[in-house]
């Protein structure tokens, strides 16, 4: 039997990582109110795909997984957490359906990659890095494959579910790297006991 003072961390760290769940969760909802259009994609640019991966990368695999599953579900359920502030399980099935089960994918391989935050240990910025690249690059494979399924031409989703986005991934993952080799020390100190 743990000591009171054991049981009363692990406690705190479990309901820690509840709520940073949650939070990562709302994180992505909230990037549905960022999202440009394309003209010539159905698949709009998006700062919901940049959370996803920050989750996995803060959070590690397990918790960066369930937040993104939580926001899947809220969206599947119907409340507005897809780009253009919509809703419902239909969307699943729609042109951007493929990219919704990349951020999961994103969210579960970024998080494999960098590991599980360790409090005391920091993870180098080369290896958050590579976790971010793989965690955008995963995004496109079910995205591409799916919008190919719809649109019947590997050149339509090719150049409508990969390129146009490209530049602007590598961007965010630069940025989020950075925001996530200090962001994992803080989560590590919550969350490892």
């Amino acid at each position: 039997m743990l000591e009171p003072a054991a049981s009363r961390r692990l406690n705190r760290s479990k309901i820690t990582g509840i709520a940073l769940t949650a939070l990562f969760a709302a994180l992505i909802a909230g990037g549905t109110f960022i999202a440009v259009p394309l003209p010539f994609s159905p698949v709009p640019i998006v700062l919901q795909n940049a959370f996803c991966v920050l989750a996995g990368l803060v959070l590690g695999p397990a918790l960066g997984a369930w937040a993104v599953g939580l926001y899947l579900l809220a969206g599947a359920l119907g409340l507005p957490v897809f780009s253009g502030a919509v809703g419902g399980f239909a969307h699943f099935a729609g042109p951007t359906g493929g990219f919704l089960a990349g951020y999961f994918l994103a969210a579960l391989l970024a998080g494999l990659v960098a590991g599980k935050p360790k409090a005391g240990i920091k993870t180098p910025l080369s290896r958050i890095i590579a976790a971010a690249a793989c965690g955008f690059l995963v995004i496109y494979v079910p995205g591409v494959f799916w919008l190919y399924h719809i649109t019947g031409s590997r050149a339509a989703a090719f150049t409508g579910g990969f390129l146009p986005f490209l530049p602007g991934d590598i961007v965010k993952a630069a940025i989020i790297a950075a925001a996530a080799s200090r962001l994992r020390g803080m989560a590590a100190d919550k969350l490892d006991n």
